[in-house]
């Protein structure tokens, strides 16, 4: 074989690795950054904000079938992850905070209402009307739509109490009074089952016609 034609052979061999070396590089480049992109994700589901949708009009007219929402999972404290603990608290539910939590009577389910009463508070509903520690709050989330086929003649829907709401406890309603499964009917959430606090409607459309709501997009949750 000639010298040139041995130069040439050298040449190719040093190209096609370093297409090699190039294509892999690559493809690390690539599966890195996919990596990170994931664990960003994970972590930032499990310690910072979570994506939830509406399945339900328990909190009509706050929030919609089809609302898609944002919690802040930080706003009461640090969870430990896989664990129904919080391992650092920053602050309590407060009366009026619309929160995402365990569903008691079924751990796999997640329940978004209304905070009504918290630690030490005497909760009573007479009428439809509620009152906290004797005094009659102001309600200006509720909303009655009628009779619900499902719940329709259990008393305990316009009349509760009054009963004194546990030690790291809540006492939950959803805004649709007339129209929600809350803590009326199964009691008490426990604080470590809060898993954050509603604050945005980053997406939301008709469950039916598949409409976009323009309107409610971007909306804070009072």
């Amino acid at each position: 074989m000639s010298i040139d034609k041995v130069s040439k052979a050298k040449q190719q061999t040093t190209m096609e690795a370093q297409e090699n070396v190039k294509s892999k590089s690559t493809f690390r480049e690539y599966a890195e950054a996919i990596i990170m992109a994931l664990v960003l994700a994970l972590f930032i589901r499990t310690f910072i904000v979570q994506a939830f949708k509406i399945p339900s009009g328990s909190m009509i007219p706050t929030l919609q079938i089809g609302d898609h929402i944002l919690v802040n999972k930080l706003a009461y404290g640090v969870r430990i992850p896989f664990l129904e603990d919080y391992a650092v608290d920053f602050a309590k539910p407060q009366r009026g905070d619309v929160v995402v939590f365990i569903f008691p009577e079924d751990r796999s389910k997640d329940f978004i209402k209304r905070v009504i009463g918290v630690a030490g508070d005497s909760v009573e509903v007479r009428g439809k009307k509620i009152y906290i520690n004797g005094k009659q709050i102001d309600d200006s989330h509720a909303y009655f739509a009628g009779d619900d086929p499902q719940t329709a003649g259990l008393l305990s829907r316009d009349d509760y109490g009054p009963r004194t709401v546990p030690a790291n406890h809540i006492f939950v309603m959803g805004d649709n009074r007339d129209r929600s499964y809350d803590s009326r009917f199964w009691g008490f959430v426990d604080l470590n089952d809060v898993r954050g606090k509603a604050f945005l409607i980053y997406w939301s459309w008709d469950g039916g016609d598949r409409w976009v709501r323009w309107e409610r997009i971007g909306n804070l949750i009072h």
